[in-house]
């Protein structure tokens, strides 16, 4: 069993920069894939960016590379996602999500491979 707590998100102007961090509390966090999504308002949930079990891989929803940097600290039991340049279309509810990598080389992308949730922290952009 594994509890995420994210945190940092807030409402900033266009062009500016945010850090989110997900704090996990539970067992065996350095052998999760991590990922994050959002849930812009009147759509869909979708994928933003995954990290794997030991840091070395990630990746990205097109419309945020470049912007948008995912990391880890195994040893503090965190996930980051730092952003910059936000815009308005960044607006959403951002998720924090992991799972059990058991064995797995492919970096989970749908929301239906993640096992367990955080609550979610709005990250508001205005124009």
């Amino acid at each position: 069993q594994m509890q995420l707590v994210e945190s940092g998100g807030g409402l900033v102007q266009a062009g500016d920069s945010l850090r989110l961090t997900c704090q996990a509390s539970g067992r065996l966090f350095a052998s999760h894939d991590m990922g994050w999504f959002r849930r812009a308002p009147g759509k869909e949930r979708e994928f933003v960016a995954v990290i794997s079990w030991g840091g070395g891989r990630t990746d990205y929803t097109n419309s945020v590379k470049g912007r948008f940097t995912i990391s880890r600290d195994n040893a503090k039991n965190t996930v980051t996602l730092q952003m910059i340049n936000l815009k308005p279309d960044d607006t959403a509810v951002y998720y924090c999500a992991a799972v059990l990598n058991v064995g797995r080389y492919s970096l989970p992308k749908a929301d239906y491979e993640y096992a367990y949730w955080g609550q979610g922290t709005q990250v508001t952009v205005s124009s």
